[in-house]
Protein backbone atom coordinates (compact mmCIF):
# COMPACT_ATOMS: atom_id res chain seq x y z
CA UNK A 1 0.00 0.00 0.00
CA UNK A 2 3.31 2.42 0.93
CA UNK A 3 4.24 2.04 -2.74
CA UNK A 4 0.53 2.68 -4.12
CA UNK A 5 0.32 5.76 -2.37
CA UNK A 6 3.89 7.22 -3.26
CA UNK A 7 2.95 6.51 -6.84
CA UNK A 8 -0.36 8.02 -6.22
CA UNK A 9 1.76 11.48 -4.44
CA UNK A 10 3.59 11.20 -7.96
CA UNK A 11 0.97 11.62 -10.23
CA UNK A 12 -0.65 14.21 -8.31
CA UNK A 13 2.17 16.53 -8.70
CA UNK A 14 2.61 15.43 -12.17
CA UNK A 15 -0.68 16.80 -13.16
CA UNK A 16 -0.36 19.78 -10.74
CA UNK A 17 3.07 20.65 -14.18
CA UNK A 18 0.81 20.01 -16.89
CA UNK A 19 0.22 23.66 -18.28
CA UNK A 20 -2.59 22.58 -20.29
CA UNK A 21 -5.08 20.61 -17.70
CA UNK A 22 -4.37 23.41 -15.35
CA UNK A 23 -5.82 26.21 -17.77
CA UNK A 24 -8.53 23.55 -18.21
CA UNK A 25 -8.85 23.58 -14.40
CA UNK A 26 -9.31 27.46 -14.17
CA UNK A 27 -11.41 28.17 -16.77
CA UNK A 28 -13.81 25.79 -15.31
CA UNK A 29 -13.00 27.79 -12.50
CA UNK A 30 -14.00 31.49 -13.60
CA UNK A 31 -16.94 29.63 -14.91
CA UNK A 32 -17.94 28.41 -11.50
CA UNK A 33 -16.59 31.35 -9.59
CA UNK A 34 -18.59 33.65 -11.91
CA UNK A 35 -21.62 31.67 -12.74
CA UNK A 36 -24.36 34.04 -12.20
CA UNK A 37 -22.92 36.75 -13.78
CA UNK A 38 -21.73 34.73 -17.10
CA UNK A 39 -25.50 33.29 -16.75
CA UNK A 40 -26.90 36.69 -17.27
CA UNK A 41 -24.37 37.58 -19.83
CA UNK A 42 -25.47 34.59 -22.39
CA UNK A 43 -29.01 35.07 -21.13
CA UNK A 44 -28.99 38.54 -22.67
CA UNK A 45 -28.46 37.10 -26.12
CA UNK A 46 -30.50 33.90 -25.58
CA UNK A 47 -33.81 35.61 -23.68
CA UNK A 48 -33.39 39.36 -22.69
CA UNK A 49 -37.30 39.27 -21.05
CA UNK A 50 -35.27 36.96 -18.57
CA UNK A 51 -33.03 38.91 -17.27
CA UNK A 52 -34.95 40.06 -14.52
CA UNK A 53 -35.08 36.40 -12.89
CA UNK A 54 -31.82 36.81 -12.00
CA UNK A 55 -30.76 40.99 -11.71
CA UNK A 56 -32.23 43.84 -9.66
CA UNK A 57 -32.31 46.49 -12.48
CA UNK A 58 -33.23 50.15 -11.42
CA UNK A 59 -34.75 52.53 -13.73
CA UNK A 60 -36.41 55.90 -13.55
CA UNK A 61 -39.77 56.29 -15.04
CA UNK A 62 -41.87 59.71 -15.25
CA UNK A 63 -45.56 59.31 -14.75
CA UNK A 64 -48.05 62.14 -16.44
CA UNK A 65 -51.13 60.75 -14.91
CA UNK A 66 -54.99 61.82 -16.01
CA UNK A 67 -56.12 58.75 -14.15
CA UNK A 68 -57.46 58.92 -10.57
CA UNK A 69 -57.19 55.02 -10.64
CA UNK A 70 -53.36 55.37 -10.59
CA UNK A 71 -52.66 54.50 -7.30
CA UNK A 72 -52.07 50.63 -7.96
CA UNK A 73 -50.14 51.28 -11.18
CA UNK A 74 -47.47 53.51 -8.78
CA UNK A 75 -47.55 50.59 -6.03
CA UNK A 76 -46.72 47.78 -8.62
CA UNK A 77 -43.79 50.30 -10.08
CA UNK A 78 -42.96 51.00 -6.97
CA UNK A 79 -42.11 47.21 -5.46
CA UNK A 80 -40.61 46.27 -9.20
CA UNK A 81 -37.47 48.34 -8.99
CA UNK A 82 -38.83 51.76 -10.98
CA UNK A 83 -38.23 55.31 -9.02
CA UNK A 84 -40.72 56.95 -10.15
CA UNK A 85 -41.52 60.84 -10.67
CA UNK A 86 -44.57 62.41 -11.03
CA UNK A 87 -45.03 65.25 -13.86
CA UNK A 88 -48.50 67.28 -14.23
CA UNK A 89 -47.99 67.51 -18.10
CA UNK A 90 -46.60 66.30 -21.03
CA UNK A 91 -44.06 69.32 -21.56
CA UNK A 92 -42.19 68.93 -17.72
CA UNK A 93 -41.19 65.44 -18.52
CA UNK A 94 -40.32 65.25 -22.07
CA UNK A 95 -38.22 68.21 -20.99
CA UNK A 96 -36.92 65.76 -18.03
CA UNK A 97 -36.43 63.03 -20.92
CA UNK A 98 -34.72 64.94 -23.02
CA UNK A 99 -32.14 65.99 -19.80
CA UNK A 100 -31.68 62.12 -19.08
CA UNK A 101 -33.07 62.39 -16.12
CA UNK A 102 -35.83 59.96 -16.43
CA UNK A 103 -35.03 56.58 -18.61
CA UNK A 104 -39.18 56.34 -20.04
CA UNK A 105 -42.33 58.26 -19.92
CA UNK A 106 -45.63 56.32 -19.05
CA UNK A 107 -49.03 58.37 -19.62
CA UNK A 108 -51.85 56.86 -18.45
CA UNK A 109 -54.83 58.98 -19.45
CA UNK A 110 -58.70 58.94 -18.39
CA UNK A 111 -60.27 55.21 -18.82
CA UNK A 112 -62.60 55.67 -21.84
CA UNK A 113 -65.83 52.84 -21.35
CA UNK A 114 -63.41 50.57 -18.88
CA UNK A 115 -60.08 51.09 -21.38
CA UNK A 116 -56.54 52.41 -20.60
CA UNK A 117 -54.84 53.47 -23.01
CA UNK A 118 -51.41 53.64 -21.90
CA UNK A 119 -48.66 55.05 -23.97
CA UNK A 120 -44.86 54.57 -22.92
CA UNK A 121 -42.26 56.59 -24.64
CA UNK A 122 -38.73 54.95 -24.84
CA UNK A 123 -35.37 55.67 -25.89
CA UNK A 124 -33.78 54.93 -29.32
CA UNK A 125 -31.30 53.12 -28.22
CA UNK A 126 -32.49 49.10 -28.13
CA UNK A 127 -30.05 47.83 -25.63
CA UNK A 128 -31.78 50.13 -23.18
CA UNK A 129 -34.72 49.57 -24.89
CA UNK A 130 -34.79 45.95 -24.02
CA UNK A 131 -34.08 46.74 -20.42
CA UNK A 132 -36.36 49.16 -19.60
CA UNK A 133 -39.39 46.85 -21.04
CA UNK A 134 -38.18 43.76 -19.19
CA UNK A 135 -38.41 45.93 -15.68
CA UNK A 136 -41.33 46.98 -16.59
CA UNK A 137 -43.28 44.28 -17.92
CA UNK A 138 -44.25 42.46 -14.53
CA UNK A 139 -45.63 45.77 -12.98
CA UNK A 140 -48.04 46.31 -16.17
CA UNK A 141 -48.82 42.42 -16.00
CA UNK A 142 -50.17 43.69 -12.65
CA UNK A 143 -51.56 46.47 -13.27
CA UNK A 144 -53.97 45.03 -16.42
CA UNK A 145 -54.83 42.39 -13.88
CA UNK A 146 -55.80 44.74 -11.80
CA UNK A 147 -58.12 46.58 -14.30
CA UNK A 148 -59.94 43.87 -15.63
CA UNK A 149 -60.27 42.73 -12.08
CA UNK A 150 -62.08 45.77 -11.77
CA UNK A 151 -63.96 45.58 -14.34
CA UNK A 152 -65.00 42.03 -13.47
CA UNK A 153 -62.93 40.16 -15.88
CA UNK A 154 -61.94 36.88 -14.52
CA UNK A 155 -59.42 35.79 -17.15
CA UNK A 156 -55.48 37.38 -15.88
CA UNK A 157 -51.68 36.92 -16.28
CA UNK A 158 -51.50 35.31 -12.96
CA UNK A 159 -54.12 31.96 -14.01
CA UNK A 160 -52.49 31.04 -17.25
CA UNK A 161 -50.15 28.50 -17.62
CA UNK A 162 -46.48 28.78 -19.22
CA UNK A 163 -43.20 26.96 -19.48
CA UNK A 164 -40.93 27.40 -16.44
CA UNK A 165 -38.72 30.11 -16.26
CA UNK A 166 -36.04 29.96 -19.09
CA UNK A 167 -33.47 30.59 -17.29
CA UNK A 168 -34.09 28.10 -14.68
CA UNK A 169 -33.87 25.27 -17.67
CA UNK A 170 -30.24 27.24 -19.09
CA UNK A 171 -29.20 26.73 -15.50
CA UNK A 172 -30.10 23.10 -14.36
CA UNK A 173 -30.18 21.60 -18.07
CA UNK A 174 -26.43 22.99 -19.26
CA UNK A 175 -24.39 25.20 -16.88
CA UNK A 176 -24.63 22.78 -14.08
CA UNK A 177 -24.19 19.49 -16.02
CA UNK A 178 -21.06 20.89 -18.12
CA UNK A 179 -19.34 22.03 -14.67
CA UNK A 180 -19.89 18.33 -13.45
CA UNK A 181 -18.78 16.59 -16.42
CA UNK A 182 -16.20 18.41 -17.65
CA UNK A 183 -13.59 17.25 -15.08
CA UNK A 184 -14.72 13.48 -16.16
CA UNK A 185 -13.53 14.62 -19.51
CA UNK A 186 -9.98 15.89 -18.54
CA UNK A 187 -9.86 12.95 -16.05
CA UNK A 188 -9.60 10.82 -19.42
CA UNK A 189 -7.14 12.86 -20.97
CA UNK A 190 -4.90 12.75 -17.83
CA UNK A 191 -5.26 8.97 -17.76
CA UNK A 192 -4.08 9.20 -21.35
CA UNK A 193 -0.86 11.42 -21.20
CA UNK A 194 -0.13 9.84 -18.07
CA UNK A 195 0.26 6.23 -18.87
CA UNK A 196 1.55 7.31 -22.85
CA UNK A 197 4.41 9.10 -20.93
CA UNK A 198 5.70 5.80 -19.65
CA UNK A 199 5.48 4.61 -22.97
CA UNK A 200 7.54 7.12 -24.65
CA UNK A 201 9.62 7.19 -22.07
CA UNK A 202 10.33 3.62 -21.94
CA UNK A 203 10.13 3.30 -17.97
CA UNK A 204 7.36 0.77 -17.37
CA UNK A 205 10.72 -1.63 -17.08
CA UNK A 206 11.82 0.18 -14.62
CA UNK A 207 8.33 0.55 -12.79
CA UNK A 208 7.81 -3.50 -13.68
CA UNK A 209 11.16 -3.99 -11.29
CA UNK A 210 9.80 -1.86 -8.38
CA UNK A 211 8.10 -3.34 -5.34
CA UNK A 212 4.99 -2.29 -6.90
CA UNK A 213 2.98 -4.38 -9.53
CA UNK A 214 1.77 -3.08 -12.78
CA UNK A 215 -1.96 -3.02 -11.89
CA UNK A 216 -1.10 -0.37 -8.83
CA UNK A 217 0.87 1.42 -11.66
CA UNK A 218 -2.14 1.82 -13.45
CA UNK A 219 -4.47 2.38 -11.07
CA UNK A 220 -2.13 5.05 -9.31
CA UNK A 221 -2.33 6.61 -12.51
CA UNK A 222 -6.25 6.37 -12.85
CA UNK A 223 -6.48 7.44 -9.40
CA UNK A 224 -4.74 10.78 -9.71
CA UNK A 225 -7.29 11.42 -12.76
CA UNK A 226 -10.30 10.83 -10.55
CA UNK A 227 -9.18 12.09 -7.25
CA UNK A 228 -8.64 15.69 -9.68
CA UNK A 229 -12.32 15.69 -11.24
CA UNK A 230 -13.63 15.11 -7.53
CA UNK A 231 -11.77 18.26 -6.22
CA UNK A 232 -12.75 20.16 -9.16
CA UNK A 233 -16.49 18.76 -8.97
CA UNK A 234 -16.49 19.74 -4.93
CA UNK A 235 -15.41 22.78 -5.63
CA UNK A 236 -17.63 23.47 -8.29
CA UNK A 237 -20.82 22.66 -5.99
CA UNK A 238 -19.08 25.52 -3.52
CA UNK A 239 -18.68 28.19 -5.96
CA UNK A 240 -22.15 27.95 -7.62
CA UNK A 241 -23.98 28.07 -3.78
CA UNK A 242 -21.41 30.73 -3.65
CA UNK A 243 -23.41 32.48 -6.09
CA UNK A 244 -26.86 31.77 -4.57
CA UNK A 245 -27.44 29.15 -7.20
CA UNK A 246 -29.11 25.82 -5.23
CA UNK A 247 -27.86 22.84 -5.86
CA UNK A 248 -30.29 20.24 -4.46
CA UNK A 249 -28.83 16.39 -3.55
CA UNK A 250 -25.22 18.03 -4.19
CA UNK A 251 -23.99 14.40 -2.28
CA UNK A 252 -25.18 12.79 -5.00
CA UNK A 253 -24.43 15.21 -7.32
CA UNK A 254 -20.95 15.08 -6.41
CA UNK A 255 -20.82 10.98 -6.47
CA UNK A 256 -22.12 10.66 -10.11
CA UNK A 257 -19.47 13.43 -11.76
CA UNK A 258 -16.76 10.96 -9.71
CA UNK A 259 -18.52 7.78 -10.98
CA UNK A 260 -18.29 8.96 -14.68
CA UNK A 261 -14.51 10.22 -14.17
CA UNK A 262 -14.14 7.08 -12.76
CA UNK A 263 -15.88 5.25 -15.85
CA UNK A 264 -13.70 7.40 -18.40
CA UNK A 265 -10.48 7.20 -16.86
CA UNK A 266 -11.33 3.13 -17.10
CA UNK A 267 -11.85 3.83 -21.25
CA UNK A 268 -9.12 5.84 -21.69
CA UNK A 269 -6.74 3.31 -19.72
CA UNK A 270 -8.01 0.43 -22.23
CA UNK A 271 -7.24 2.98 -24.78
CA UNK A 272 -3.62 4.31 -24.04
CA UNK A 273 -2.42 0.32 -23.45
CA UNK A 274 -3.41 -1.08 -26.35
CA UNK A 275 -2.41 2.02 -28.53
CA UNK A 276 0.50 3.03 -26.47
CA UNK A 277 1.28 6.44 -28.46
CA UNK A 278 -0.25 9.69 -27.35
CA UNK A 279 -1.35 11.43 -30.47
CA UNK A 280 -3.01 8.08 -31.60
CA UNK A 281 -4.92 7.61 -28.26
CA UNK A 282 -6.65 10.83 -27.61
CA UNK A 283 -7.55 11.36 -31.49
CA UNK A 284 -9.80 7.82 -31.05
CA UNK A 285 -10.38 8.93 -27.47
CA UNK A 286 -11.86 12.11 -29.15
CA UNK A 287 -14.27 9.66 -31.54
CA UNK A 288 -15.48 7.36 -29.00
CA UNK A 289 -16.03 10.29 -26.92
CA UNK A 290 -18.79 11.84 -29.39
CA UNK A 291 -20.16 8.69 -29.51
CA UNK A 292 -20.64 7.60 -25.92
CA UNK A 293 -22.00 11.50 -25.64
CA UNK A 294 -24.48 10.70 -28.49
CA UNK A 295 -24.91 6.82 -27.23
CA UNK A 296 -25.83 8.25 -23.07
CA UNK A 297 -29.33 10.15 -24.62
CA UNK A 298 -30.44 6.53 -24.82
CA UNK A 299 -30.40 5.95 -21.88
CA UNK A 300 -32.92 6.84 -19.10
CA UNK A 301 -31.70 8.79 -17.62
CA UNK A 302 -28.72 9.92 -19.46
CA UNK A 303 -25.91 10.77 -17.50
CA UNK A 304 -26.67 14.48 -18.51
CA UNK A 305 -29.98 13.76 -17.91
CA UNK A 306 -29.76 12.92 -14.02
CA UNK A 307 -27.54 15.53 -12.94
CA UNK A 308 -30.37 17.86 -14.23
CA UNK A 309 -33.05 16.23 -11.85
CA UNK A 310 -30.39 15.76 -9.23
CA UNK A 311 -29.68 19.45 -8.85
CA UNK A 312 -33.11 20.91 -9.66
CA UNK A 313 -34.46 18.41 -6.57
CA UNK A 314 -36.73 15.87 -8.82
CA UNK A 315 -38.23 14.09 -5.83
CA UNK A 316 -38.48 10.97 -8.45
CA UNK A 317 -34.32 10.84 -8.85
CA UNK A 318 -31.53 9.59 -6.15
CA UNK A 319 -29.03 6.68 -5.24
CA UNK A 320 -30.38 4.11 -7.14
CA UNK A 321 -30.34 5.67 -10.59
CA UNK A 322 -26.58 6.79 -9.42
CA UNK A 323 -26.28 3.36 -8.31
CA UNK A 324 -26.97 2.13 -11.70
CA UNK A 325 -23.91 3.92 -13.13
CA UNK A 326 -21.89 2.89 -10.26
CA UNK A 327 -22.13 -0.52 -10.01
CA UNK A 328 -21.18 -1.66 -13.99
CA UNK A 329 -18.20 0.66 -12.94
CA UNK A 330 -16.88 -1.36 -10.24
CA UNK A 331 -17.27 -5.08 -11.84
CA UNK A 332 -15.57 -3.24 -15.21
CA UNK A 333 -12.53 -1.86 -12.94
CA UNK A 334 -12.13 -5.12 -11.68
CA UNK A 335 -11.83 -6.86 -14.53
CA UNK A 336 -9.80 -4.19 -16.01
CA UNK A 337 -7.29 -4.37 -13.17
CA UNK A 338 -6.88 -8.50 -13.84
CA UNK A 339 -6.13 -7.75 -17.20
CA UNK A 340 -3.86 -4.76 -17.02
CA UNK A 341 -0.34 -6.31 -16.72
CA UNK A 342 -0.92 -8.66 -19.81
CA UNK A 343 -1.92 -5.33 -21.99
CA UNK A 344 1.23 -3.00 -20.96
CA UNK A 345 3.34 -6.49 -21.32
CA UNK A 346 1.63 -7.11 -24.91
CA UNK A 347 4.52 -4.14 -26.60
CA UNK A 348 7.04 -6.87 -26.73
Amino acid sequence: MSGFLALLKRELRSITREKTIMFAIIVQFFIASFSSIILVGIMAFYDPSSIGDSTHVHIRAGIVAGSENVEPLLNYLDEGNVRLNIYPDMTAAEESFKRGRIDTIMVVPESRNGIVDMQLIMPELDTKKTVIFMVLDEPLKRYENYLRESQGVDLNYNSTGGKPSTTYEFLYSLIVPILMLFPALIAGSIVIDTISEEFENKTFDTLAAAPVSLGQVIASKMSAAVITAAVQVVMWVGLLRLNNIVIENAGLVILLGVVIAAAISVITAVMALCFKDRERTQFVYSIVLVALIGGSYFLNPSPFGLITRLSAGDPSMGIFQVALYAIPLVVIGLLFMKVSRRLVLSRR
